[in-house]
């Protein structure tokens, strides 16, 4: 996954890099550090970027710019992260950016970078301005700031002495312009670009070089997002090294890349590298958005991709082993930059802070539709809605997960392929994701939930694509009314996670198959009236070849059903037991041996619905809720950070869904199938990590166990999440071999 949405923007990242690699070489940049650290360097790399336009593309027409928007710079910005491009292109454009967010006295400045000045800009809280007659004075030292050395023109932020929450911003024409204002170079870490700090002693400034009009919001969201991408492109680095490296690098005879650990490593950047980028797309096309909509975007690509390039680099150094900690290699250059990228963002504690406190009242719009988009269909839709409004609310609710059975109004939506609107026809509407998302926002505007059809959701696709036409028409219509709740018959005690080492039997007989054995971890196995099984039909074929997919009658003779008590002190799971179980010919469906080929679908469809669901365990509304009732055991300013980290993670992942489905749109997916092994992933240590920091919160409220305490419920929980529908370690598995291609 890469920021580009587009072929246009993909076509832009392939231009970009291609650029980078033909003007500015590592080994090229590496000659000129001390050049570059003091804010000089070579000349040329620049003169080509403004040659190029990538200087000016994102500014106004009025001044030669493009006027091409965040999200298509901050794929410019990405590009040049992954190729450690060099000098003052990233700290210029975040200066002009923000330069051109001004209502007024920015002409001069903006056409000053549009013609190919660079610039920085400063904007900590260490400066401070008082008016007087004729215009400003602004005093202080500066944060150490990217960029300032060597900068032409630099934007600064001063808070006005007599209104401390009021910024004064203004520019200035580089360093020496007189003697009260110097700029003091710093030991950059990053060896290929400057930092240093501005100081102004009273420093005189005129009204033509005051900014009106920029917001603090506004600033932060521009600064986030183009170094979040910038960090983004470092993860991408470091991933592609390190997979290269194992690949091919040999330890006691075998390649480095098919040791487990190795693997898991390998495929957890990957996870990173994914989410950073999610974060920083979501930040880079919130430029448009309300001001809570930017409050939250910018805090959560500060807390999740502004970040991600220190571990990633240290993961792609541990990979590499004793080579990547040498001078020589140029992941070192990468780390560097990584920490000052974090650096410059802020911390992650008061990022965390800023966004839990947003979070309280504001929640993020991943809605990609409006009124007038498929207008013809929402007008359909929205009658049928209307028409399903005005019948009697008849579902009844069961036990447990399972969905609530349907009554007129869920039979009503089936009949017009409303429940599943993306199944074929007719079953569904053959809706892609934007007639899917137009539906849903019509269900969203009357106040209706798109109908919920449990297990089904995993077992219905695998009956449209392998099953017989008469196998659909018994059971698909049905299941869609509400009429039929499914259960999964795969997991066995002896098994696991090795679905391929299930032991459950099924011998031929006349007109079917009689079963016999033990599943495990059923949800929903009490209250459903059909099961999909798979069980062991050939013994003497290799463990996947031998399988068949079957459907049971769970009130069939020899079925029992036995609830298992977990740790949360409920019953959620069950285990079935088959003794000698009748199954008809027309219940199996394709073939005798096709079950590990359909089990692939059914789980697939799983880890789906699991990646995009929101978090059960850990969820920012639990937080809330806890901050609301006001019972936790640490300070309120901690539980405002934890908000906001758990926040933080489910915009990543709503951002990863949303990103993902546009990609879809526009042809340009990843075709490796990555995103849902992902998803699936990041989705379980979101919940695991945020239900721990949860209940870490509660202090002697921790020492209630009660089931109707929801907080220590929430994590006694988390192992559902952990195990359901693939491990972890299963997960990193698929990733490592079949989307990273490391060897088994």
């Amino acid at each position: 996954m890469a920021l580009p949405i587009n072929e246009d923007q993909q076509a832009l990242a392939n231009s970009v890099a291609a650029f980078a690699r033909r003007n500015a070489p590592i080994a090229e940049t590496r000659t000129h550090a001390d050049a570059l650290s003091a804010g000089s360097g070579p000349g040329l790399v620049w003169d080509a970027v403004v040659r190029q336009g990538w200087h000016n593309m994102h500014l106004p027409e009025s001044v030669d710019g493009s006027e091409c928007g965040l999200d298509v710079l901050a794929v410019v910005v990405e590009q040049f992260g992954k190729s450690m491009f060099p000098g003052h292109y990233v700290p210029t454009v975040i200066a002009s950016a923000v330069a051109a967010t001004a209502s007024s006295g920015a002409g001069d400045l903006l056409l000053a970078f549009s013609e190919g000045s660079t610039g920085a800009i400063v904007a900590g809280n260490r400066l401070t301005a008082r008016q007087t007659a004729t215009g400003w004075v602004v005093a202080g030292i500066s944060d150490p700031t990217l960029g300032l050395p060597g900068a032409a023109k630099i934007l600064v932020r001063a808070a006005d002495t007599d209104a401390p929450d009021v910024n004064l911003w203004f520019w200035l024409g580089g360093a020496g312009e007189s003697a009260t204002a110097t700029v003091t170079p710093c030991d950059a870490l990053d060896l290929t670009r400057s930092v240093g700090r501005l100081e102004l002693a009273g420093h005189p400034i005129a009204q033509d070089q005051v900014l009106a009009g920029i917001d603090q919001v506004r600033v932060d969201l521009i600064v986030t997002a183009l170094l979040g991408a910038e960090a983004s492109g470092i993860a991408a680095w470091c991933l592609e090294t390190a997979v290269d490296y194992v690949r091919t690098r040999h330890q006691f005879g075998r390649p480095v890349g098919s040791f487990q650990a190795v693997q898991h490593k390998a495929a957890l950047m990957l996870v990173r590298s994914q989410i950073a980028c999610a974060a920083a797309w979501d930040a880079a096309r919130a430029a448009q958005g309300t001001s809570d909509q930017q409050q939250l975007v910018a805090a959560q690509a500060a807390l999740n991709a502004a970040p991600s390039g220190i571990d990633q680099a240290l993961d792609c150094i541990s990979l590499l082993g004793g080579i990547g900690f040498t001078w020589e290699h140029d992941v070192h250059l990468y780390w560097r930059r990584a920490v000052s990228i974090a650096s410059v963002v802020g911390t992650e504690d008061e990022w965390s802070k800023r966004l839990g406190e947003v979070a309280q009242h504001a929640t993020r719009d991943f809605s990609f539709v409006d009124q007038d988009t498929l207008p013809d269909l929402r007008v359909r839709v929205g009658e049928v809605l209307d028409d399903v409004l005005a019948l009697p609310e008849d579902e009844v609710a069961t036990e447990g997960w399972a969905p609530s059975r349907g009554g007129a109004r869920r039979g009503r939506l089936a009949a017009e392929g409303l429940t599943a609107p993306h199944y074929p026809q007719p079953y569904g509407l053959d809706a892609g994701p934007l007639e899917q998302a137009v539906i849903g926002d019509e269900f969203a505007q009357r106040g209706l939930v798109q109908p919920d059809t449990g297990i089904a959701e995993w077992v219905l696709p695998t009956l449209i694509a392998h099953g017989t036409e008469e196998q659909q028409k018994r059971f698909v219509p049905t299941t869609l009314r509400g009429e039929l709740v499914w259960c999964q018959l795969f997991s066995e005690p002896g098994a696991g996670s090795d679905l391929a080492g299930l032991s459950t039997k099924a011998r031929k007989v006349d007109g079917g198959w009689v079963l016999s054995g033990q599943k495990v971890w059923n949800s929903q196995a009490r209250e459903a009236d059909w099961g999909v099984c798979l069980a062991r039909t050939d013994a003497d074929v290799k463990k996947h070849a031998g399988l068949t997919y079957f459907l049971i009658d769970m009130n069939s003779t020899g079925v029992d059903v036995r609830p298992l008590q977990q740790a949360t002190g409920v019953w959620e799971f069950n285990e079935v037991f088959f003794d000698d179980v009748f199954v008809p010919d027309d219940c199996v469906v394709a073939g005798p041996g096709d079950g590990w080929r359909l089990a692939v679908t059914t789980l697939s469809n799983e880890r789906l619905k699991m990646g995009t669901a929101k978090f059960g365990h850990g969820s920012a509304d639990t937080v809330r809720q806890l901050l609301d009732g006001g019972e936790y055991g640490s300070t309120r300013d901690e539980v405002v950070r934890v908000l906001g980290r758990n926040t933080g993670r489910e915009l990543s992942v709503g951002a990863m869904n949303l990103m993902s489905v546009l990609q879809r749109l526009h042809g340009t997916e990843d075709t490796t199938g990555s995103a849902t092994s992902v998803q699936k992933v990041f989705h379980a240590i979101a919940q695991r990590d945020g239900s721990r920091a949860l209940v870490g919160l509660l202090g002697p409220l921790g020492a209630v166990g009660s089931p109707e305490e929801p907080y220590v419920q929430d994590y006694l929980g988390v192992p559902a999440v952990l195990i359901g529908g693939g491990t972890i370690e299963i997960q990193l598995n698929v990733i490592a071999q079949r989307v990273l291609g490391l060897p088994r």
